[in-house]
């Protein structure tokens, strides 16, 4: 692999999504996101970046996995799956921008000793500060991997199904279907999630981009090309919300995890924790 796949990196492009149904319903923005190896950033030594430390831009611990210091949260996601991994950890995400993220899909690429990749993780966030975890094999053999997943890659593309399990928007029910499509980062990324409900395709959404060199001068650009990018990408996902209720969109209420409250009804659009708080 040359150098230049392994670096912590800028994919600048667009973010997509198309509903098929009830009503037809699309977007696309512009956005940029970071790849970042969890080794080599602490030691990128970038101005503009901070990692664990408030900065124009940064990267935060608490803002992926459980809690417990994400080497830790990884191997043990991987090894309860069965998979082993213990090269590089790469993930491609949205930085902290003055101090807010909202990442509604990570997406982790975990690398063996030799290099090769062996497994990526698709973790989710909601609007209400919840996540889950996908893990899923990179394998040539569907029969590698865990039951409840089929996988497959060919050409350097990876192709990935499992079920929903995680509540994520309010205008899709609980019996729908993952399948993933993902280009690794080299020069180019891509990202994709055909989603089926009821056993019907019902909504694609997808990231393509292009690599840059993480640098300071860089995050700068990106600074001045997409100004506050986090915190519109969750006010666009209110915005698009309003759209699918006036296109008369069925919603599904939310269920709160044993101890939360949630005053969110069928017939009414709720703003998210994440929103209120940056209104208030």
């Amino acid at each position: 692999r040359s150098k230049s796949m392994t670096q912590s990196a800028i994919f600048e492009g667009w973010v997509m999504h198309r509903r098929l149904r009830p009503r037809h319903h699309r977007f696309k923005y512009r956005v940029f996101c970071l790849l970042l190896d969890l080794e080599e950033g602490p030691r990128l030594g970038l101005r503009l970046l901070g990692w664990n430390r408030p900065g124009l831009f940064s990267f935060q611990n608490r803002d992926h996995g459980d809690g417990r210091p994400l080497a830790v949260w990884l191997n043990d996601l991987l090894a309860q799956a069965g998979i082993e991994a213990g090269g590089a950890r790469r993930v491609l995400c949205y930085p902290r921008i003055l101090g807010f993220v909202f990442n509604p899909l990570s997406a982790w690429f975990c690398h063996g000793a030799d290099g090769v990749l062996k497994a990526v993780i698709y973790e989710v966030h909601n609007t209400y500060d919840e996540r889950h975890a996908y893990v899923l094999p990179v394998s040539q053999d569907a029969r590698d991997g865990p039951s409840m997943a089929d996988v497959r890659a060919t050409n350097k593309i990876v192709r990935h199904g499992c079920a929903k399990a995680f509540y994520v928007s309010p205008f899709l029910s609980p019996d729908c279907r993952y399948n993933f499509r993902i280009r690794p980062p080299g020069e180019q990324v891509a990202v994709a999630i055909n989603e089926e409900e009821a056993g019907a395709p019902v909504l694609t959404a997808s990231f393509a981009g292009k690599r840059r060199a993480l640098s300071d001068g860089a995050l700068l650009g990106m600074l001045l090309a997409y100004p506050l990018m986090t915190l519109k990408v969750v006010a666009a996902i209110h915005f698009e919300a309003v759209r699918l209720m006036l296109k008369g969109v069925r919603r599904h209420p939310h269920s709160p995890k044993s101890g939360q409250s949630s005053a969110q009804s069928p017939g009414a659009l709720e703003l998210s924790p994440r929103l209120r708080h940056c209104l208030v």
